[in-house]
């Protein structure tokens, strides 16, 4: 469903609930970011309708996420601590086409945004499936089904305006090389990504 071709290291949710306030510090920035980003988005391409119409709502909906994430933190009596450099991001960013057309960068923006969305998806089954926290299995459950509407929200919009084809092969090109970047980096509990 999510075309990821490497599956998490199952050992991941045991870090993560090592330390349940930076996991959760760190999933709340990654709702701010992701908000941010449908933000950023919209204001690039003003022009294109259905990128906007169908983007508007997710601001909203990230943001309450980001929220909920809150909520989380303190439920448990923990605090939100200070937002860390995003190593995955940073190096997803790398892939970009460098130069090259405005069609090519803009596909590049879509398919960076569904990636994050389809391995935030694929992170949040496994801590719905796997965590000891039975409130944050159920929170981690709703909130896997909705990074999936948004991983298929964004391939849908670069199938809006964009060659089906090209956009198949892109995508390849961009699940190969995250799975590359995976590969290289440090398996940390701390991070969502």
């Amino acid at each position: 469903m999510l075309g990821l071709k490497l599956a998490t290291d199952p050992g991941w949710v045991n870090l993560a609930q090592r330390s349940i306030a930076d996991i959760l510090t760190d999933h709340a920035y990654c709702e701010q970011k992701a908000a941010s980003t449908c933000i950023g988005l919209i204001q690039l391409y003003p022009d294109r309708e259905y990128l906007v119409d169908k983007l508007a709502p997710v601001v909203n909906e990230e943001w309450t996420h980001f929220r909920m994430v809150l909520e989380e933190l303190k439920k448990r009596s923990l605090k939100l601590g200070g937002q860390r450099k995003d190593e995955y991001a940073m190096l997803l960013k790398q892939f970009f086409v460098k130069g090259g057309s405005e069609e090519g960068r803009f596909l590049d923006r879509i398919l960076m945004a569904a990636l994050i969305e389809a391995r935030s998806c694929e992170r949040f089954r496994l801590l719905s499936l796997q965590i000891n926290d039975e409130g944050l299995k159920q929170f981690y459950h709703k909130l896997m089904i909705a990074e999936a509407n948004h991983y298929r929200l964004f391939i849908n919009i670069a199938e809006q305006y964009c060659d089906k084809n090209k956009v198949k092969r892109r995508w390849d090109e961009w699940v190969n090389y995250e799975t590359k970047i995976l590969n290289e980096m440090e398996l940390r509990g701390d991070r969502m990504h």
